[in-house]
């Protein structure tokens, strides 16, 4: 049985593989210090804006150096911009929780106005996220949520049970509802992306009997890491019918593999339309999802400098550059997922 869900409408060779690489060493080199990636000189802007009262926004992502954190920072670079706010994008060199509360801690020491983090996890990250609160600091989190003590609120991409069972779906609807997949996850304490498993699991319990979850591995959201780790399952499992990545380096690595070992095994899962076009095109993968990460960063920013002028988000609210968002209690809701197939992938861009 097929459970109905509306369906909308993506290059990881060896490369890209060392690019990325190198960029989160890069960015690891730089870890020390911080990064502003948006200031509005004085005069530079409209005379309401030279006599408002300019904020500094700490965004926190899990990793820096990887495409869909890179999309993110332009879009709260924008934001920036348009907003007359400083903003300080920085995070660990790789999606660790310890590397993750150093950068929040400078960030606190500095201080900033407002703290937005992505959560690598969401326990380990609650004593430093409250002392922030604790020294009059704002903090809500985004893209991947922390225990709700610690923050205002949560600004989420999309409904976790809407987005975990339609990931699920896209991979049936590509393995003819059948075979044994496996599920390649970023980190295994990331609590969005467990959410999302437990979504993808109980919808395939409810509708799809005849297909048997065999696997469940950790990439780290580390690009070599993950494509080493879909080398392994392919290894592991001679019967393995299909992949589901749910971080964006999962996706292209999976499929990377695949078109190695030319096996028939279907990748499909969360991921750019950038990362996947050419796998979407060539076969290797047959669905990416995923939502704007610009918009997500860009939405991040506004949401924190609101709060910071006593405003907080209201359902159905209007953002510029965003559209409408949903609030459910402290959980702010951007849209709904986005389907790249190798019919549509070119429309989009990020």
């Amino acid at each position: 049985m097929k459970r109905s869900l509306k369906k909308s409408g993506g290059m990881f060779a060896a490369g890209l593989f060392l690019l990325l690489i190198s960029t989160a060493c890069q960015s690891g080199a730089a870890n020390n210090s911080y990064k502003v990636i948006h200031t509005i000189e004085a005069g530079s802007t409209s005379e309401e804006q030279a006599d408002s009262q300019q904020f500094t926004i700490g965004i926190v992502p899990k990793v820096m150096g990887i495409s869909y954190f890179n999309v993110a920072e332009e879009g709260a670079m924008e934001a920036a911009k348009d907003l007359n706010v400083k903003v300080i994008y920085d995070g660990p060199p790789i999606a660790d929780a310890d590397k993750q509360i150093k950068v929040i801690q400078q960030l606190i020491d500095m201080p900033v106005d407002a703290l937005a983090i992505s959560a690598n996890d969401p326990k380990k990250l609650l004593p430093v996220m409250q002392e922030a609160r604790n020294k009059g600091i704002q903090v809500i989190t985004w893209d991947a949520d922390t225990l709700p003590e610690g923050r205002e609120f949560f600004v989420n991409m999309v409904e976790a049970e809407t987005l975990g069972r339609h990931l699920l779906d896209t991979l049936a609807w590509n393995t003819d509802e059948t075979g044994e997949y496996a599920i390649m996850t970023g980190a295994l304490s990331a609590s969005n992306q467990n959410e999302w498993m437990k979504w993808m699991k109980q919808q395939q319990k409810e509708y799809y009997p005849k297909m048997k979850l065999v696997d469940i591995v950790a990439t780290d959201d580390d690009p070599q890491k993950a494509y080493e780790t879909a080398k392994g399952l392919l290894d592991k499992h001679p019967n393995l019918s299909g992949i589901i990545g749910n971080s964006s380096v999962g996706p292209p690595a999976a499929a990377q593999a695949v078109k190695e070992a030319g096996r028939e095994v279907k990748v499909v899962g969360l991921s750019t339309p950038n990362l996947m076009r050419d796998y979407l095109k060539d076969g290797s993968a047959q669905m990416a999802t995923l939502w704007s990460p610009k918009k997500l960063g860009y939405l991040t920013v506004v949401l924190a400098k609101n709060l910071l002028e006593g405003r907080r988000p209201t359902d159905g609210e209007n953002i510029y550059n965003v559209g409408n968002v949903r609030v459910n209690g402290d959980r702010v809701i951007m849209g709904e997922p986005i389907d790249f197939t190798a019919e549509n992938v070119d429309q989009y861009d990020f």
